[in-house]
């Protein structure tokens, strides 16, 4: 069972230099390090185009991206897991909650940006995503506003 949580947080910078900063291989890194040190993606965030959110070990998550719109919404479509180099998207395990959603709508507001994310989880993650995710979009917002 999924459950879909809420952030937002208001960036004093405008939408392209939040989208560009989120997106970019390099700042990625510094603002997804609260999630797990290390951590990096592989792919594309074309719409339709895999990408791969990876640990320093090579395990993380396979997805694909649902929607791009350009400066205003995009949307991760989750669809398994990948460890020890191996992509699991057919186990039962996977089957019990992929795919799962992960939506940034970037809002110009207040001559700055609002982002807000949704993303499904599972209970297990639930606690974790709760706290880690607030800090990751603080990391954000202080990389933007820099």
């Amino acid at each position: 069972m999924l459950k879909t949580l809420h952030f937002s947080i208001q960036i004093r910078a405008p939408r392209e230099r939040v989208w560009n900063i989120m997106l970019d291989k390099e700042s990625y890194k510094k603002w997804t390090s609260v999630f797990t040190e290390g951590s990096y993606y592989k792919g594309s965030w074309n719409k339709g185009e895999t990408i791969q959110f990876l640990d320093p070990k090579g395990s993380g998550m396979t997805a694909v991206i649902a929607e791009n719109r350009p400066l205003e919404f995009i949307s991760i479509k989750h669809l398994g897991y990948i460890k020890d180099g191996v992509e699991d998207k057919d186990s039962p395990e996977i089957k019990a909650w992929a795919p799962a959603y992960e939506n940034y709508t970037f809002t110009s507001k207040n001559g700055g940006t609002e982002l807000h994310i949704e993303a499904q989880v599972t209970a297990d993650f639930e606690s974790y995503m709760n706290k880690t995710w607030p800090q990751a979009l603080d990391t954000l917002r202080k990389l933007c506003e820099s």
